[in-house]
């Protein structure tokens, strides 16, 4: 088997389903800032972008798990605006899944803090299967207040005043939904660095945001246990 064939078995052994392709771009940056090597070619798991309506589904996680490669397979959706209902339709989906149905008891009725990391019998083999719901398992919101979470102390007042205007700037008739207010928090917080405007995974690429911060460490801590990395 050539090094090539040995990456190709590495990289759809482990999986992990996004809701965009902001996720794609910015996990594999996060998970290299904190010590997991990231190569084009060689990246440790596999990641695919979806929909999260489209991936809360039982058949389609059933398809995923049913593959022969498989010994690792994630999950990472945002909690949006009510986190209870949003593990509920996870977890009611996934009691609909035969193989996950044999780990029930290892199904809890609430999300857990650290994330969901359970083994569920494919046949003669085992499977890691884990869920994070963005921000941190608990509260309200999405990626981009999870990306929240890491800016650094000394820019504090600077967040708070971009709220500020944010907020400010809906009662002037800004177009965004109220469920995006996240967004425009983070995005208006970048306008204003050095250099202006960078995307998601650059700011963490480039440390504008603090990819050690101690509030990321819990979801790193879950990526690599799930992965074990």
């Amino acid at each position: 088997m050539t090094n090539n064939d040995k990456s190709r078995v590495l990289i759809f052994n482990k999986k992990l389903i996004v809701e965009g392709e902001q996720d794609k771009r910015l996990i594999p940056e996060l998970m290299e800032a904190n010590g997991v090597p990231w190569t084009k070619g060689k990246e440790p798991v596999y990641i695919e972008a979806y929909g999260s309506d489209e991936f809360i589904n039982n058949k389609k996680i059933s398809t995923r798990l049913k593959a022969s490669e498989l010994t690792h397979l994630g999950l990472i959706i945002d909690a949006d605006e009510n986190p209870k209902d949003r593990w509920q339709s996870i977890r009611n989906a996934c009691l609909k899944v035969e193989a996950i149905q044999k780990s029930i008891d290892n199904l809890p009725e609430q999300m857990p803090e650290t994330g969901l990391i359970i083994n569920i019998s494919n046949g003669t083999k085992f499977i890691k299967f884990g869920v994070w719901m963005m921000p941190d398992n608990q509260n309200r919101g999405m990626l981009e207040t999870f990306l929240a979470y890491m800016i650094k102390d000394e820019s504090d007042p600077l967040w708070q005043y971009a709220q500020e205007v944010v907020t400010e700037a809906k009662t002037k008739g800004a177009k965004f939904i109220d469920e995006h207010i996240d967004k425009a928090y983070i995005y208006s917080w970048l306008a204003w660095q050095k250099p202006p405007g960078r995307q998601l995974h650059n700011a963490i690429q480039e440390e504008i945001l603090n990819p050690q911060h101690p509030k990321a460490q819990i979801f790193v801590k879950w990526f690599k246990d799930l992965y074990d990395l």
